[in-house]
């Protein structure tokens, strides 16, 4: 579990960094040290809830509660902070300050439980890769229907190229998905395949929302750390927006 942690940890950070670039083309001027300082707060509060379901371990209290402080403070720090900053766009600093933890670092904190959530058994790493293989299947399968018989726009001032036609592709491809997963992690054929139509669903939004992102910064790319691939939010954005609903999602299920 701890790997899993530092890997989404090294998503929330990168990403948050590269939201901020984003931001900052745009002309505001986030507080990057308190948003990125709150983002890994919040993704260790987190995972220190996590470990205690995952591990069977008893609740790091001190931490947990401590990160549920600072989270109380930081709306009104965001503000006072910006007291102290010659700018001439204090609200938009603010907003895209808070925005970046809310868009990045809580979809990575939700993530964490995910995976026990699908699998109803504890921490099991397949039932996450699993959640990643829809996601790219509905990417894949929404790319090739697309590309073949794609004629209908489905959001031509922000994404040209994308259709209703490889939606319903994506769709198709990310219940497949869905159903193999049930079959390989040995959960609920039911929920599995209802995990995947909000994940088809809401990931395309995802993909839409850091284009509209990246079309008001006029770049084409969040970043470079994978050379030929962009920047880390071009590979997790489907999944950034995707999460939130799918834990929404998942809870309501187990009620």
């Amino acid at each position: 579990i701890y790997t899993y942690g530092l890997f989404l940890l090294l998503v929330t950070v990168v990403g948050m960094l590269e939201f901020y670039n984003i931001a900052a083309a745009t002309g505001c001027r986030p507080q990057r040290t308190l948003g990125l300082v709150s983002g890994i707060v919040l993704f260790i509060t987190g995972f220190a809830l996590f470990k205690s379901y995952a591990l069977g371990a008893g609740l790091d209290y001190d931490m947990f509660i401590g990160g549920a402080i600072y989270f109380i403070a930081l709306i009104p720090l965001s503000f006072i902070l910006e007291l102290f900053v010659k700018s001439e766009t204090p609200l938009r600093n603010i907003a895209s300050t808070l925005m970046g933890v809310l868009y990045v670092a809580l979809p990575m904190s939700l993530m964490l439980y995910i995976p026990m959530m699908l699998s109803g058994r504890g921490w099991m790493p397949t039932a996450f890769l699993f959640y990643l293989f829809i996601v790219w299947a509905n990417d894949v399968f929404a790319y090739l229907v697309g590309v073949t018989i794609g004629k209908h726009r489905m959001c031509e001032r922000i994404s040209p190229k994308k259709s209703w036609e490889g939606f319903v592709g994506g769709v198709v491809g990310a219940l497949g998905m869905g159903a193999l997963g049930a079959y390989v992690v040995g959960g609920s054929y039911g929920v599995w395949i209802g995990l995947a139509v909000v994940v088809a669903i809401t990931g395309v939004l995802g993909d839409l929302v850091e284009s509209m992102l990246k079309r008001e910064a006029g770049i084409k790319d969040s970043g470079n750390i994978m050379p030929g691939h962009g920047g880390m939010l071009d590979r997790f954005d489907a999944l950034l927006i995707s999460a939130p609903f799918a834990f929404a999602y998942l809870v309501i299920m187990m009620l």
